[in-house]
């Protein structure tokens, strides 16, 4: 297996928590300290930016270029948020670096805070990780009894607090304008107009990051922008990416690898390849709302620019990826994540409300044994229609099934031909409950 330089992740230990006293030993804490003395907010935005840093939460947003959209005349009091509720399903990265490293992801919070001149942030994380919000509560604790958190950190002028915040539990929340409404204890509708830079929390701004984007920033800022650049296997991918992987491989679970690694590399390699008995068909690459990847692709680098270029739809996502074998059913599988996107659309909008719901009922009348040709133009003309609702939400909880009817339609038609779902026995029964 392929050796590479751990970051966030360095000094693993199963079952065990890095704590502040091992993390100041590996020079934690030391670029807050760097930056309090010798950088400028300007700088520390500047560097980040040249880093290439872009977002680990699914859009790949360029974060640099994030908090340079808050204005220096903007209004007080301003927020920064580290965005943990990792609600999709298949994606569980931010769990496993929070319950390893939690001490990154807060000296990132506090770079951060430097930056746009926050002097509040949140934790805000999903209400079943109980474990790990205990976890970041107790690191919180330490970095405030050294003098990391609170007023005049490190005896300079600047003043941060952060405070936990457990999520309602839908999947929603955490969508970046939902989560402010969410914080605010209001529906999580994402109905807001501008930009959360100018209008965020309680109307004022307001940066959001994914935990793995602000778990990189203080290693940036300690070794610089080149350094972190240089990490990464190409000009679009810089950096070191959590890649997590579950079914049907020797070894699920997470990876620190340079952005960029191949598909094939990460599956045969760092996660042991195919269990015996079973052979690769397809993944979701990153996460529920991103679009199958067939066998013809098991090259791809497994970056946002690199998927994106294989064909229309394909996206990176959070790098979350989901193998399925030979002997499961793509039919009963995409009905499974539509019938959660469905039960978690906030009802905001038309498309997402009443769309997600009749896809699901077609599938599952084809899954079923109910199913009839005429309903495959139905689902690729009622998926493509999910792109008119209000935020990412619907479009997303379509993509796997544009997938499955254009990648994988040869199975939608046998459902149809032999009026049944031909994988049931293998299928374990995924797909069998009404809507």
């Amino acid at each position: 297996m392929t050796a590479y330089p751990q970051i966030v992740l360095q000094n693993r230990r199963p079952g065990e928590t890095i704590s502040l006293e091992d993390y100041r030993r590996n020079r934690g804490y030391e670029a807050l300290a760097k930056v309090l003395r010798e950088c400028s907010p300007k700088e520390v935005i500047k560097t980040v930016l040249d880093s290439g840093l872009l977002g680990h939460g699914g859009a790949g947003f360029p974060t640099g270029r994030k908090w340079s959209f808050l204005a220096e005349d903007a209004p007080f009091p301003r927020y920064v948020v580290s965005n943990t509720d990792e609600m999709e399903p298949g994606t569980f990265k931010d769990r496993t670096l929070v319950s390893i490293n939690p001490h990154t992801v807060i000296e990132g919070m506090i770079i951060a805070s430097y930056a746009v001149s926050a002097r509040k942030g949140f934790f805000f994380i999903r209400p079943s990780y109980d474990e790990v919000e205990g976890i970041f509560q107790k690191a919180l604790d330490e970095a405030r009894q050294s003098g990391f958190l609170g007023e005049n950190i490190l005896g300079s002028r600047h003043s941060f607090q952060v405070g936990p915040h457990r999520s309602a539990g839908r999947y929603i929340c955490g969508e970046a304008k939902g989560l402010v409404h969410a914080l605010e204890g209001e529906r999580p509708h994402p109905n807001i107009e501008g930009h959360l830079t100018s209008e965020g929390l309680w109307g004022k701004p307001t940066i959001i990051n994914n935990a793995e984007t602000l778990a990189y920033v203080p290693h940036i800022l300690r070794n610089g922008a080149a350094w972190f650049k240089r990490l990464g296997k190409n000009e679009a991918a810089p950096g070191n990416k959590i890649y997590s992987v579950s079914g049907r491989v020797k070894r699920p679970g997470v990876f620190e690898l340079p952005f960029g690694t191949s598909l094939r590399e990460i599956l045969e390699e760092h996660a042991g390849g195919m269990q015996p008995g079973f052979e690769y068909k397809t993944c979701l690459p990153g996460g529920a709302s991103t679009r199958y990847v067939p066998k013809g692709f098991y090259d791809v680098a497994m970056d946002f620019e690199s998927l994106s270029k294989i064909g229309p739809g394909h996206r990176f996502g959070t790098g979350a990826i989901m193998v399925f074998d030979r002997k499961t059913c793509l039919v009963g599988a995409t009905l499974n994540l539509i019938q959660f996107f469905s039960r978690e659309s906030c009802g905001y909008c038309t498309p997402c409300r009443e769309g997600l719901p009749y896809i699901q009922d077609l599938l599952w009348r084809i899954e079923n044994g109910e199913g009839r040709e005429e309903f495959i133009p139905l689902l690729r003309s009622m998926s493509r229609w999910m792109d008119k609702a209000y935020c990412a939400f619907a479009p997303g909880a379509a993509t796997p099934v544009l997938g499955l009817i254009e990648d994988f339609v040869e199975e939608v038609h046998e459902h149809i031909a032999q009026k049944k779902c031909p994988f049931k026995d293998e299928a374990q029964g995924i797909g069998e409950h009404s809507p």
